[in-house]
């Protein structure tokens, strides 16, 4: 994985619409008419003296009448009654000011009455909008192959990590490696939201800064963390988990600024891999194929970061850090569930299931991006929250589905490509798939902003497994169903689809 799950950056205009307010218009003048003294009286006249006055002139207009004229397009676009008590809400309307000004005991019974009384008119589907981020499964799957291609680079590396027996029943030097991508995915998952905080607020030049400022004390982090676990004879291995923390910083800037053609490009020595799978290659060659696939990612990353040199206006406020902190959870735990994924099998076996992991990224972000665009669909063409709910339970099954058969598929395929990989057997694919639904399901709450529980449950998950790793499957199985069901409580409604 390279530094970064997917996040959806935050849309621009995400409030609810102001209620507009009528202009308070004065009643034009009119020419005083002479009066005319010799007007004929009639005996009708002087009998019914209020009979020249309309029946209802001394009726005042309904206020609720004039509510539900003002926001006709909202109310008539809404779903259920509770997007339009939660816009009134959001207008300031207290429960005091509704039953003295509209008869009606709060907000909800408010909005029932508006809701009844406006005709629903859903607006045409409208594309999803192009952007950098989405132009399509090549795309995503472009995203999700520059995500596993870094794992070459330990192909690359094993014979120069070779050593001594590592602690916790492990390799030499799997410790200082892990404990630096972990502090790696952490970093630049809260990273990487802030910048797109600020991509999406439009102003790009200061998701720039954000990155500059973060992704080189990043890579210190690290490193730090890295030699501060290493044991003795573990030097080669903390060497490589501080170029590890160097790359994945340089591999979210590029990530997160949208340039993944770039980072292909900088990953293809990593290609020179491919041979070591069954021929011995000179330690210089490694040697200098990883130099030159780390040094093209910084160089690249540098590059794009030139915006970020430019100062912004003085005085303004950037999103707050305190914000990113969830998601830099969520990387924590959903990192080490995929690592998790790779332990209690064989070496090679473990690894296959890690990059079967870490190539569905691509395809998930995709699913990711489709049940978004399907849930707006039906958000604009369906008139009611019983069938709203009833489609967007099946998209999300489809979309979950969906993910899991490329995940099983990419297994397979890594175990028919690995050269003496052992054919997964039916738990270790049961295992795969539960770890697979939590990770799909926490992305996926955490694009809609329910970052907090996602990084809960998977965190934890890990701690469940990392105490007791007999109960791994347990654990994730465990993970998978409780996020099955904040995502069915959340996503079902139709507030929480409104962007």
């Amino acid at each position: 994985m390279s530094g970064s799950l997917w996040l959806k950056p935050p849309r621009e205009g995400t409030t609810l619409p102001a209620i507009p307010r009528p202009r308070r218009e004065e009643a034009p003048k009119t020419p005083d008419t002479p009066k005319t003294p010799h007007a004929p009286k009639t005996p009708h006249a002087e009998k019914t003296p209020h009979a020249e006055s309309a029946p209802d002139a001394d009726l005042a207009p309904d206020p609720l009448d004039e509510l539900a004229e003002r926001i006709d397009g909202f109310v008539a676009a809404a779903v259920h009654p509770d997007e339009v008590a939660a816009l009134l809400e959001s207008d300031g309307m207290t429960d005091d000011h509704i039953r003295l000004t509209y008869g009606r005991a709060d907000s909800f019974a408010l909005a029932e009455d508006l809701y009844a009384r406006v005709e629903r008119r859903h607006p045409a589907p409208q594309a999803p909008p192009a952007g950098p981020r989405f132009d399509g499964l090549a795309h995503c799957l472009l995203r999700g192959l520059v995500f596993a291609l870094p794992g070459l680079a330990y192909v690359l590396a094993a014979p120069l990590l070779a050593g001594e027996q590592g602690r916790f029943g492990l390799p030499g030097g799997t410790v200082p490696l892990l404990a630096g991508a972990v502090t790696g995915w952490v970093w630049n998952q809260a990273l990487s939201h802030r910048a797109y905080t600020w991509l999406g607020l439009g102003d790009r030049p200061a998701a720039a800064r954000a990155l500059l400022t973060g992704a080189l004390p990043g890579a210190l982090a690290g490193t730090g963390v890295a030699l501060a676990v290493a044991a003795p004879g573990e030097t080669p291995a903390a060497v490589f988990a501080a170029g590890q923390a160097l790359y994945l910083a340089a591999a979210t800037v590029l990530l997160v600024l949208g340039r993944e053609r770039a980072l292909l490009g900088a990953l293809v020595p990593l290609a020179g891999a491919v041979p070591a799978f069954r021929w011995d290659l000179p330690d210089p060659l490694r040697i200098g194929l990883l130099l030159a696939s780390l040094t093209a990612a910084v160089v690249l990353a540098a590059l794009v970061l030139r915006p970020g040199l430019r100062r912004v206006a003085a005085g303004r406020g950037g999103p707050p850090r305190a914000a990113s902190l969830p998601y830099g959870l969520f990387g924590l735990g959903s990192g080490l569930l995929v690592l998790h994924a790779g332990v209690g099998a064989t070496p090679v076996g473990g690894a296959g299931a890690v990059v079967a992991l870490t190539l569905s990224m691509g395809p998930a972000e995709w699913l990711l991006h489709r049940f978004r665009g399907e849930s707006l669909t039906r958000l604009r063409t369906l008139t009611t929250a019983r069938a709203f709910r009833r489609a967007v339970t099946g998209t999300l099954v489809l979309c979950l589905g969906g993910y899991l058969t490329v995940l099983v598929s990419l297994a397979l395929a890594v175990t028919l490509a690995w050269p003496g990989a052992p054919w997964p057997t039916l738990p270790r694919l049961l295992a795969l798939l539960l770890v697979g639904t939590a990770l799909w399901l926490g992305l996926l709450l955490q694009a809609f902003g329910a970052v907090l529980g996602a990084a809960t449950v998977c965190l934890l998950a890990a701690a469940a497994q990392t105490a007791l790793p007999a109960a791994g499957p347990v654990a994730a199985g465990g993970a998978a169903a409780v996020l099955a069901v904040l995502t069915c409580v959340l996503l079902v409604r139709p507030t929480a689809h409104r962007v």
